[in-house]
């Protein structure tokens, strides 16, 4: 049987004929469903039951924090909407191994966080949190939604050198346009979605911008950013990561890699790989693995030597 949120976005695009309003109102519900709630996978029990675990209240949410690791360097781990910390478990083990500690957390309404409703803010209240206890943070990274929280908080108080972004966008125009084109919405009912996501976060478009988005408002000079997307993304296609990654110009530099989507790029060799290098040795170790800085065109490839899982 379809779930109900299934069957609300099958019945929006009907809607919409209607009353753009009502879709609009709906589709916002909708975007900003977590349910239901990502399981720990079996391969990743074993490092998820490894950490030590402690709390932090977030805008009123208790939620789960994780520490793997006693290294001098640290990096915070940023998962994506309706994730968890769980699916980090190879770039757990590979960044400990390398004398890294690595904090994380499962958002509100996410994993073995309390709450029910939960939005960026939540990312950047939780991570602030964490860098007045555990920081500095020498890397920031984000997978998916993750990744627009990363870049946000690298620009907004947190202070890092390096920021990776994995599977992600760099505004969230592009999570809400492509959350559009998924439900098929009209131009009136994608406005009224816009309209409300807006709302919800007492912002203009201007200040929404300002905040929020890093391709008109690249990172702080002294951060160097890692870009890794997949060519066959479905969930989120590369366009906004190669506008994100030609707006840092020469800070930056991207990886694009092939048939691993959007969920199994996170632990894939080439993005263990290019992680590890550029966390521990910059920019001379990522460009030996066959990165790409440059402009939005240039095509990156997987790593010489390293064979992307089938």
């Amino acid at each position: 049987m379809p779930s109900a949120p299934l069957l609300l976005a099958r019945s929006i695009p009907s809607i919409a004929r209607v009353s753009p309003t009502l879709a609009g109102d709906l589709a916002y519900r909708l975007f900003f469903t977590t349910s239901p709630r990502m399981p720990v996978r079996t391969a990743d029990a074993p490092t998820h039951a490894d950490a030590r675990r402690g709390s932090l209240r977030v805008r009123g949410a208790e939620i789960t924090t994780y520490v793997w690791g006693a290294g001098p360097r640290t990096a915070l781990l940023l998962h994506g909407w309706r994730g968890r910390t769980s699916p980090f478990a190879p770039l757990v083990r590979e960044l400990v191994a390398e004398r890294f500690r690595v904090v994380s957390f499962d958002a509100p309404a996410h994993g073995s966080s309390r709450g029910r409703r939960t939005d960026i803010r939540d990312w950047v209240d939780a991570a602030e949190q964490l860098h007045a206890t555990h920081g500095p943070f020498d890397l920031i990274l984000g997978h998916s939604f993750g990744a627009l929280a990363a870049l946000t908080i690298a620009r907004a108080g947190v202070p890092t050198p390096a920021v990776v972004t994995i599977a992600g966008a760099a505004s969230p125009d592009a999570f809400l346009a492509q959350f559009a084109r998924d439900l098929d919405l009209d131009d009136r009912t994608a406005a009224r979605l816009a309209e409300r996501f807006r709302r919800r976060l007492d912002l203009d478009e201007t200040t929404v911008s300002a905040r929020y988005d890093a391709v008109a408002h690249p990172l702080p000079e002294g951060t160097r950013l890692l870009v890794v997307h997949d060519r066959d993304d479905r969930r989120m296609p590369d366009d906004s990561s190669l506008l994100l990654h030609a707006a840092q110009g020469a800070r930056s530099r991207l990886l694009r890699t092939d048939g691993l989507g959007h969920a199994r790029i996170l632990s894939a060799d080439p993005t263990l790989d290019a992680v590890v290098a550029f966390a521990t040795g910059g920019f001379d170790a990522v460009d030996g693995l066959g990165t790409t800085a440059g402009d939005e065109t240039s095509t990156a490839t997987r790593p010489r030597g390293v064979r992307v899982p089938g």
